[in-house]
């Protein structure tokens, strides 16, 4: 049957002309990106990809490896899903404005917007509120769409102006507009009550019995609000609640949310920022309920990196983003997968 014939490799001639305008497009918002960055006071950096543990967020795996050291002892080691932890241990010992295109892992992901091996882009401003790093977010943004000279991001039946001023929402502004939920009634201080919200969202997602409260939220996010965002022009989410909070700081002037954003267009997540943590005590615990529940879902956990936690105790006040550069890109090219503006897809490539 004709429908069966496989698909040809990504090194074909043929099926790389056709790439070819794409990834010509990733070389210009590169160099445009390096551009804005040295002119901004900012160092690049490189940062190692083996770690010692690969982030502590409990949905995210990442592939693991193993060492042998010159006395043949063998160590795991991780393949990382950011170069947050390395890049944060920078600002430990002095480094004040640094960014890196990180190459970065992901087991359990693959589609039009993931691949299990992609660029990161991260950035960090030492001193900065994390407004400063919102507003470079909206410039690394336009810079990517000025170095292609696309007018106007589109991505399944959704447009987005690059350069319009970008719509600003509070987390709890978005359940409310797009869900009905008054999502801050159901948190108190730090936590969410899971019974508060499940009620809340009744009729409007499926609840099960063993959804947390992070779960309800995550649904709710995912099918009520994330598609209606970065229509028109670019959206930064911000003010996320206190349970969702990673590695970011709670908002001294309301404890019930937290310094962190994300930035959509077209419906797209392009990037996800901190107003970074630098309590380890707080950060530690933060792991701790991660991992354990990490344990529960996925029966595996990974260590915490004492190294890291060290070093948040030791950093100055400082934000931070990660940025998916292959998204970004793909907007910025016309493209309409992720797989099309990466120099080689993996080998399982559709």
């Amino acid at each position: 049957m004709a429908g069966d014939k496989p698909i040809s490799p990504f090194w074909t001639p043929s099926r790389h002309l056709d790439r070819r305008p794409f990834l010509q497009a990733r070389a210009a918002i590169t160099g445009a990106i390096r551009s804005f960055f040295v002119e901004q006071g900012f160092v690049e950096v490189e940062t190692s990809v083996l770690q010692v543990s690969p982030g502590n967020e409990t949905h995210l795996h990442a592939p693991r490896t193993e060492i042998i050291r010159p006395d043949g002892r063998r160590a795991s080691r991780y393949l990382r899903t950011s170069p947050e932890f390395a890049c944060k241990k920078l600002l430990a010992a002095g480094e004040e404005r640094i960014f890196e295109f990180a190459r970065v892992f992901r087991d359990r992901e693959r589609g039009d917007l993931h691949l299990p091996e992609f660029t990161m882009l991260e950035w960090y401003r030492a001193g900065a509120p994390y407004d400063a790093i919102m507003a470079d977010t909206v410039v690394v943004i336009a810079t990517a769409a000025q170095a292609t000279g696309i007018g106007t991001f589109a991505f399944r039946g959704r447009t987005a102006d690059p350069f319009a001023e970008p719509e600003l929402l509070t987390v709890a502004g978005a359940f409310e507009r797009f869900a009905g939920i008054d999502l801050l009634s159901t948190i108190s201080g730090n936590g969410g009550n899971r019974s508060a919200l499940a009620e809340a969202s009744a009729g409007k997602i499926r609840v099960a019995e063993d959804d947390t409260w992070s779960d309800i939220f995550s649904k709710v996010l995912v099918e009520h609000v994330e598609p209606q965002l970065g229509q028109g022009r670019l959206t930064i989410l911000f003010e996320y609640p206190s349970p969702e909070a990673a590695l970011a700081r709670v908002n001294t002037d309301d404890p019930r949310v937290a310094e962190r954003f994300e930035v959509y267009a077209c419906g797209v997540e392009l990037a996800n920022g901190f107003g970074e943590l630098t309590d380890a005590e707080e950060q530690r615990k933060r792991f701790t309920a991660s991992m354990a529940e990490k344990q529960r879902r996925y029966g595996e956990a990974y260590p915490i990196d004492e190294d890291f936690l060290a070093a948040v105790s030791a950093m100055p006040e400082a934000s931070g983003v990660a940025l998916g550069f292959d998204r970004l890109v793909m907007l910025a090219s016309g493209a309409t997968r992720i797989d099309q503006v990466v120099w080689t897809p993996p080998a399982d490539e559709r």
